[in-house]
């Protein structure tokens, strides 16, 4: 999977979550638990785009860190929309199941990364 792949993957998987949204429940929990999700599922997309134009490769593995984040903490939200029983679970799990697995791609990527640029902080203690 390539970056230009990761993009749609991304903003593909930010519109699903608008939809979802949109389809919660017009409750307090809803509206609290839809705008949480609604931050962290389109900010996956956001910050990826950002780190795909990073000025430097430690600003764009700083990015996928937050990438990583956002997606995570969207798994944290589509499951409790699942165990609360606020959606029925064969509409969430698909989303859920995507979340996960770009969080995984990003650690991978950032691992990668961080790889590819060398020990650093070795670097920095000899200097010491």
């Amino acid at each position: 999977m390539n970056e230009n792949d990761l993009l749609k993957r991304t903003k593909a998987f930010a519109l699903r979550v608008i939809r979802l949204v949109d389809a919660l429940p017009k409750t307090a929990v809803g509206r609290a638990i839809g705008n949480q999700l609604i931050r962290s599922g389109t900010s996956v997309s956001a910050n990826y785009r950002a780190a795909c134009r990073g000025r430097s490769k430690a600003e764009f593995i700083a990015k996928l860190g937050v990438v990583e984040e956002e997606a995570d903490e969207s798994c944290h939200w589509l499951e409790l929309i699942i165990e609360s029983g606020m959606m029925d679970e064969t509409l969430v799990a698909p989303l859920l199941k995507e979340a996960n697995e770009i969080t995984a791609i990003m650690a991978a990527s950032k691992k990668t990364a961080r790889n590819g640029m060398g020990n650093r902080k070795s670097q920095i203690e000899i200097r010491k």
